[in-house]
């Protein structure tokens, strides 16, 4: 009889779950926000993205890329992946042909989400639905739009209050940056 459990590391004790089997968990997770189960699958099969309702097990804060490149201080997708990972401890994917990025939050976010707050930025909640992609999409070479921080596992989710400080701070350094050119243009 074989052990179907995960294999326990020797060092910690801690039980350790294949990155596949993780992507996998956090596929079906994802899959109970699609209106059509099997449609979202086999949209994830063929175009690698499948579109899936906010306001149930997740919504998304919408932000434009070059805020987050601000924020960030550098425009290298590898170099946002890692500062958005350490800034917000939870999933973010970027669509690449509209130029923003998706933070998954908690499906609450919404109702408590002030809509001037950064001016481009917007949560998108009930009644909203969204194109996300495949949770094992993450070559930005062969996809429009990947998760640059994947799921660590189901219901992973960020904090709003990381994303709000992310996204000011990137409105604020977006700003600077405006004035110092407007500066020396003037010079």
């Amino acid at each position: 009889m074989s052990d179907a459990r995960a294999p326990i590391q020797p060092s910690t004790g801690v039980l350790v779950h294949a990155r596949k089997d993780r992507e996998r968990a956090v596929g079906h997770w994802l899959l109970t926000a699609a209106h059509d189960i099997a449609k979202a699958r086999h949209e994830w099969g063929t175009r690698g993205i499948a579109l899936l309702r906010c306001g149930g097990v997740f919504t998304a804060v919408r932000i434009p890329a070059d805020l987050v490149q601000a924020a960030a201080g550098t425009r290298e997708a590898g170099r946002i992946s890692t500062y958005l990972g350490e800034a917000l401890s939870g999933p973010v994917f970027i669509d690449t042909s509209s130029q923003r990025y998706y933070a998954l939050v908690p499906a609450s976010t919404a109702r408590r989400w002030d809509r001037r707050a950064v001016p481009g930025v917007e949560c998108l909640g009930s009644g909203a639905y969204l194109g996300v992609p495949r949770p094992q999409r993450t070559d930005p070479e062969e996809a429009r739009s990947y998760p640059c921080v994947p799921m660590d596992g189901p219901g992973d989710r960020c904090n709003p209050v990381a994303v709000l400080q992310v996204v000011t701070y990137g409105a604020l350094e977006r700003e600077l940056a405006a004035c110092r050119a407007a500066e020396e243009d003037h010079q």
